[in-house]
């Protein structure tokens, strides 16, 4: 229906163009036959035609505004589709994989270790559940405007060592490493700047590839704070390096694509990032790989 929609609109501006321009060529050949007769007439014929190419120019600017807004909204549409397939899926996935755990010991006689091992997989397929789920209601709240800072004095190296340790005991992963200074206190939400964390440090994970070093860093220096995420792994290609922060934007094609995501969490990163006046970038890591950087300054 939308593809409908859009040719009639072609094709009725196409019509009204080649109208006005038909218009326009009768009203140029009328002023000639009458430039003879009548100087006065040949006047306002010319002035009705200055006037109908402004319109012209006016009516090729709306077009061309209304044609980037249809674009701009299928491409939303078709991230949109693709954010429900993935969802709908990653969801699926965690409830099924704690749903088997559960089973497992209920129909099994296991040893207590056995148990405990089982139970403690159950709660990081909950926990990844829980941060989909905090993802999805963080991109509604900020859509809404509902997000509210509250800040508080930070620091950086302890909030980054808690969270690596804790993605460490999660993914058990011996790759997770971080360069923190000692000094690195900033003033910010600590429930947004972990959220900013959890999501850099996961989607190096999701994207860098099995094995592969993830560094988190932290530099303060003339009271300017700087921190990140760095990868060994494949990067971004530069024509995607914008386009990643959109909302629902992913690489290639969702039928075809191999990597779980939602593409909601560099959005939200650098949503949350906007909304404490910092800024985010990403540059190509040395030698290989990808690089989020954020900038802040104190206060």
């Amino acid at each position: 229906m939308k593809g409908r929609t859009r040719l009639i609109f072609y094709v009725l501006s196409v019509y009204v163009i080649v109208q006005f321009i038909w218009w326009g060529y009768h009203m140029i050949d009328l002023t000639q036959e009458v430039a003879v007769e009548s100087q006065v007439i040949s006047k306002r014929v010319a002035m009705i035609i200055g006037e109908g190419a402004v319109f012209l120019l006016i009516l090729f600017v709306g077009i061309w505004q209304i044609h980037r807004s249809i674009r701009k909204d299928l491409k939303l549409t078709e991230r949109q589709n693709n954010f429900l397939l993935s969802v709908t899926h990653e969801l699926k996935t965690p409830l099924a994989a704690s749903k088997l755990y559960v089973q497992t010991i209920l129909k099994r006689d296991l040893s207590k270790e056995q148990t405990h091992q089982i139970l403690q997989k159950a709660v990081e397929e909950n926990d990844r559940l829980e941060r989909m789920i905090d993802n999805i209601l963080n991109a509604s709240r900020l859509e809404s405007k509902a997000l509210v800072l509250s800040k508080e004095e930070i620091d950086l190296s302890q909030l980054i060592q808690h969270t690596i340790d804790r993605f460490s005991s999660i993914t058990r992963s011996t790759n997770l490493t971080s360069t923190v200074d000692s000094n690195s206190f900033i003033t910010a939400d600590r429930l947004m700047l972990e959220t900013i964390l959890n999501n850099l440090i996961e989607n190096a994970l999701k994207y860098a590839g099995n094995n592969v070093p993830i560094e988190v860093y932290a530099t303060t220096k003339n009271g300017i704070t700087r921190f990140g995420v760095k990868d060994g792994g494949a990067g971004i290609p530069d024509q995607h390096h914008l386009d990643v922060f959109q909302k629902f934007y992913r690489i290639g094609n969702e039928d075809t694509r191999t990597q779980k995501g939602s593409g909601l969490g560099l959005y939200i990163v650098a949503e949350l990032v906007r909304l404490h006046h910092w800024s985010i970038s990403y540059k190509h890591n040395t030698p290989n790989g990808a690089h989020f950087s954020i900038t802040t300054q104190h206060g």
